[in-house]
């Protein structure tokens, strides 16, 4: 028995990967198979073969790219969640902050980013921000969502017990919060990926958005195909980050899943 349960469990960790094999094979037998040009659907071969012959180009603008993505998305963390908690716990500040950051977020942001490269011109400065404008609300709601999910006959129960205010939000009102706020994080992790290319795809002349750009406009497939692979390992790596932040600051949501 505990020879087959660690059989199993290798072969549940190993189906991740075998799914993209099954991805990769498919995509392969569907070029061949129906016989696509290379101009509408490279076949995988020629796709992995630039990911090695433009190594250098696709490690250079990655860096770009990973960089506007780490300032935009860590500047949201230390506004969102906050302020978050300032709105969650102060009825004063929901009056007066949430209608305004509720405006901000109907206000189309693809719309806004033109503005951004008037204003900041084509520096990382109007990438980062407009990571900062797509990313945050998703989070903002979920902080306020997580730190309002106390019930408050638990609030009670530690004031009669004689705790202060702090250690009722250390010990109570932070680990209720944290799987709420974690799903936040996972939600703007994936759209910071995505504003950055948008970003890019607005005005940019360096990351893998501006070589996205560059290889469709050649009708080069086989490029565009490299980067969006790229593209989809970053978005692998990053969601890595932050379920394994998760299995560290939350260790009983680690021992429920186990």
């Amino acid at each position: 028995m505990p020879l087959v349960r660690s059989l199993m469990k290798i072969g549940w960790n190993l189906l991740p990967p075998l799914t993209f094999v099954a991805i990769v094979g498919g995509w392969a037998l569907l070029v061949k198979a129906f016989k696509i040009p290379a101009y509408l659907l490279p076949a995988p071969g020629p796709v992995f073969q630039r990911l090695v012959t433009d190594a250098g180009l696709l490690w250079s603008n990655s860096l770009v790219t990973l960089t506007e993505i780490v300032l935009g998305f860590g500047l949201t963390l230390v506004t969102a969640i906050p302020l978050g908690l300032l709105i969650a716990l102060s009825p004063v500040a929901r009056q007066i902050l949430y209608p305004p950051i509720m405006l901000l977020q109907l206000v189309p942001k693809i719309a806004v980013a033109p503005l951004f490269l008037v204003w900041l011109g084509f520096g990382i400065e109007s990438k980062v921000l407009l990571t900062v404008l797509m990313t945050f609300f998703p989070l903002l709601l979920a902080s306020i969502s997580g730190f309002q999910i106390l019930d408050n006959r638990l609030l009670y129960l530690t004031r009669s017990m004689g705790a202060s205010t702090w250690q009722t939000f250390r010990f109570l009102r932070v680990p209720a919060a944290l799987p709420v706020i974690f799903s936040g994080i996972k939600a703007s992790a994936t759209i910071a990926a995505t504003a950055a290319i948008v970003a890019e795809f607005v005005g940019a002349n360096q990351g893998l958005g501006y070589v996205l750009l560059k290889g469709t406009s050649t009708m080069d497939l086989e490029l565009t195909f490299a980067v969006l692979v790229v593209l989809t390992v970053i978005g692998i790596i990053i969601n890595y980050v932050v379920e394994f932040s998760e299995w560290l600051m939350a260790p009983w949501q680690r021992d429920q899943s186990s």
